[in-house]
Formats: structure tokens, C-alpha cells, sequence
């Protein structure tokens, strides 16, 4: 079972592609310096561990100004 839902990643970032971008681009910086941003996490793999930072709001999508227009 995935921890966090991917119904409840959706309803934090509303496309998949920007939820796949976003944790696969942390679990690789998670990979290369251990920065843990959680106290706790329920997953051991870099990947979990990045998707419960999405879900708890430590990441989130950032808007250029060419997404605000």
C-alpha cells in the first residue's frame, strides 16, 4: 500500500506529471546529501520518503510567471 494515496497527492498537486517531476527531482537530491526534511518518515526509499514531503506541504510546486498568466 502507498503512503500517501495518490488521491490524496492529487488533491495537493493537481497533475501527475508536476508530482512525478517534483519527487523524482528530490528523491535524486535526497539520494546524493541526506537532508531529511521530516522528523519522521514511513517510507525507507528516496522516492516514498519525497512524496510524504509533497503530502505534508515541505514541497511544493513552484509557479513561474508564465503559469500565472
Amino acid at each position: 500500500m502507498l503512503y500517501p494515496s495518490i488521491d490524496k497527492l492529487m488533491n495537493v498537486i493537481d497533475s501527475k506529471y508536476s508530482l512525478v517531476t517534483i519527487s523524482a527531482r528530490r528523491a535524486r537530491n535526497f539520494q546524493e546529501e541526506e537532508n531529511p526534511k521530516l522528523d519522521k518518515y514511513r517510507s525507507y526509499k528516496y522516492v516514498g520518503k519525497a512524496l510524504e514531503e509533497i503530502y505534508d506541504g515541505v514541497l511544493q510546486l513552484k509557479q513561474t510567471e508564465e503559469d500565472k498568466s
